[in-house]
């Protein structure tokens, strides 16, 4: 139930003036027809932030905000609670004192609640307002208990096949469950995959693959049966690859997930892909980009015509990066059109264009039915072949603001890329405005951060010293940051990602460069005496102010 009426919370935004007025009434109007409430409207528009719409509501209530993300949980905290009383009432533990607990609730003012928190803890509780989906991601701290629960329902699925009933309410439990779960442990991937004798779950968190649970592979057969229902695909295909997509409905979100289901030697495999519009909340200053880094993007941005780039591997970051600037130019005064593969979040106010092979719909084929359509700004999902690039640079030389993504290295390697692909050195030069190169690394988990000591000698094994005395100054030893493991973050020390970046500019030196076929290298070697940042620069920069670690940092420069 919500502790506010969405008429309070529309009077209230419309006086702080955060969101457009005319897109405000428009949201306003839609949960009267719809009954869904306004703050979770507002944030599936992405015209808000969960944290933004946490605090105002918390304003609204007069009761003080809680951003729980940035909490280290005490020890006892799911001591103190049960976990089915703390996920039946929305209501959580973070901090311990010894006559008194601070909770985190999604409604403040519910007395009998707090009421039976008092007595279940036997001090005195200090309400905050937390968002719903902050509470349901913090429940991971009960996630040992949860994987009790699935042994208790696996137990019961089993004596329900003994019984000759196997389609019954155990598996859809189980399905459930794992959503759930990998969603608290904020994994974007769900991996069902099937071995020789046994069927593992893995749930990809923060980039890393982690094992969860195992189980037969006759249950194997019935999750993957009951997948395919939800995902509208073929029940009884079993050889083929088949592809769907399916809708979770959690206390937190409606939650978009993309299957991929294959057949492989033992059994069926499936990959789930959760889509959390989190991730669509993301803007440009949420990255991690430092604050020079963040300027050059956000001047490139603003100009009228001409090419943004984003490169790095596989699962860098660079569509969330896109995301984020195409959330800036997305305004009412232009048309904008994307063609991707797949369309990752729907977003409104944007023409998305899923690539199809199949009708021959591909990156080039989509680019050249956007230019039909009079569009301002235009996102191509990635730059595969010469005729795309072609295509691309051109729509850039014509008026239009083209951002896409290339597989690179680093950004200067994008340049001899583009020429490459059959682009004139002269077109790369003048349709580009800039490129950013960019990783993702693992942040430190706050609950168990610890700071240690490091002779600077160990380090040079690894790094240049020219670039560690830059960063870290002439020390012997230097204090660093690393987590030690606790249940918070899978025992692994980390729990997030931040991007690391290098920011080109397209300047007049490099310009000249690029016309000359000038290699990377060169380029790359310019571009940092005009002030560029490397990726290895900004990552050292972050275990300096204790984000991430040395570790961290090597995997993913040194790939």
């Amino acid at each position: 139930m919500a502790s506010y009426e969405n008429q309070d919370l529309y009077d209230f935004l419309r006086e702080l003036k955060i969101i457009p007025q005319k897109k405000l009434d428009e949201v306003f109007e839609e949960t009267k027809v719809t009954g869904a409430l306004l703050d979770e409207l507002l944030i599936q528009k992405d015209l808000i932030s969960d944290e933004d719409v946490g605090k105002s509501i918390a304003e609204l209530l007069n009761a003080p905000f809680v951003s729980l993300s940035s909490i280290s949980f005490p020890e006892t905290a799911k001591l103190m609670l049960p976990e089915e009383f703390a996920r039946n009432h929305k209501v959580i533990v973070f901090e311990e004192k010894e006559s008194s607990v601070k909770v985190a609730t999604n409604n403040p003012k519910d007395k009998d609640v707090l009421v039976l928190v008092s007595k279940k803890t036997g001090k005195e509780v200090i309400p905050y307002f937390a968002t719903i989906r902050d509470i349901e991601k913090s429940f991971n701290i009960y996630k040992k208990d949860l994987q009790k629960t699935f042994n208790k329902l696996l137990e019961e699925q089993m004596s329900k096949l003994g019984e000759g009933k196997p389609h019954e309410a155990p598996i859809i439990k189980i399905v459930d469950l794992l959503i759930e779960y990998a969603y608290a442990n904020t994994a974007s991937d769900i991996h069902i995959e099937p071995e020789r004798n046994r069927s593992v779950v893995r749930f990809r968190i923060d980039g890393i693959m982690h094992e969860v649970l195992s189980f037969s592979l006759e249950i194997h057969k019935q999750v993957i049966s009951r997948i395919k229902v939800l995902s509208k695909l073929q029940t009884d295909e079993h050889l083929s690859a088949q592809d769907g997509k399916m809708q979770a409905n959690l206390a937190a979100e409606d939650l978009d997930i993309r299957v991929s289901i294959v057949p492989i030697t033992h059994g069926e495999n499936c990959v789930m892909r959760l889509l959390s519009s989190h991730y669509r909340q993301f803007g440009l200053s949420d990255l991690g980009m430092n604050k020079s880094d963040f300027d050059k993007v956000s001047d490139a941005i603003q100009k009228p015509f001409g090419m943004i780039l984003s490169t790095g591997p596989t699962g860098s970051g660079k569509t969330t990066t896109m995301y984020a600037i195409l959330k800036i130019l997305n305004t009412r005064d232009r048309n904008i059109a994307t063609i991707e593969d797949p369309v990752e979040y729907d977003i409104e106010g944007l023409n998305q264009i899923q690539v199809n092979p199949k009708t021959n719909l591909t990156f080039a084929e989509g680019l050249r039915s956007i230019l039909r359509q009079d569009p301002n700004v235009i996102y191509v999902g990635e730059i595969r072949d010469d005729e795309t690039a072609d295509i691309a640079v051109n729509s850039a030389m014509t008026g239009h603001i083209v951002l896409s993504t290339l597989h690179t290295n680093d950004a200067a390697t994008a340049i001899p890329r583009l020429i490459d692909m059959k682009i004139e050195p002269f077109l790369v030069a003048s349709t580009i405005n800039i490129i950013i190169a960019q990783r993702l690394v693992r942040k430190i988990c706050l609950t168990c951060k610890v700071s240690y000591i490091e002779k600077t000698s160990e380090i040079l094994k690894h790094f240049d010293k020219s670039m560690i005395k830059k960063i870290f100054g002439a020390r012997q030893t230097l204090t660093l940051y690393k987590g030690k493991g606790c249940n918070v973050c899978h025992n692994t020390g980390y729990t997030g990602r931040v991007g690391i970046f290098e920011i080109l500019e397209m300047s007049e030196s490099i310009e000249d460069l690029v016309v000359k076929k000038t290699d990377a290298p060169v380029i790359n070697k310019q571009a940092i005496g005009e002030g560029m940042t490397t990726m290895l620069e900004d990552g050292l920069e972050k275990v300096k102010g204790g984000e991430t670690t040395l570790e961290e940092v090597l995997r993913v420069t040194k790939e």
